[in-house]
């Protein structure tokens, strides 16, 4: 059985998605990244392990389905409401923050322009010990 962390990420943009890849593979550290580019993907890859995944990273704005609709469903099945979901945004709204973490996302971080920005948030979000880790708002979104 592998050691490896396995993240799902489900993203519209598939220059988001090979950026992220690219990015993980820069931490030295043992990760697969299982990408789908559309919510039906996810729930598919989901309710067909293996791979299942340790993180779900989960973009908002997507054609069909929206990230806050995919979040409410995983966030309300018995068998996914644990996994640990992470909002991965360009919006930096306020209001979208508040509505992913009022719907059960355990953290939100927002998609950083600069390549080294967006590393260091990345290596930091899977660093997270998600069996503790239990903000209030104020510490929910990644500050750079």
């Amino acid at each position: 059985m592998s050691s490896a962390l396995t993240i799902f990420y489900t993203d519209d943009d598939q220059d988001d998605l090979e950026l992220f890849r690219d990015v993980v593979k820069t931490l030295g550290r043992p990760i697969d990244v299982v990408m789908q580019s559309k919510p039906e993907e996810l729930l598919r890859d989901l309710e067909n392990p293996p791979p299942s995944p340790q993180i779900i990273f989960l973009d908002l704005n997507m054609p069909g389905k929206n990230g806050f609709e995919v979040l409410k469903e995983l966030k309300n099945h018995n068998h996914y409401k644990n996994i640990p979901i992470v909002i991965f945004s360009t919006s930096n709204d306020d209001k979208n923050v508040a509505r992913s973490h009022e719907l059960g996302a355990n953290f939100y971080l927002p998609k950083l322009s600069s390549y080294d920005d967006f590393r260091k948030s990345i290596d930091f979000t899977l660093q997270i010990n998600w069996n503790t880790f239990n903000p209030t708002l104020s510490g929910f979104k990644y500050q750079n």
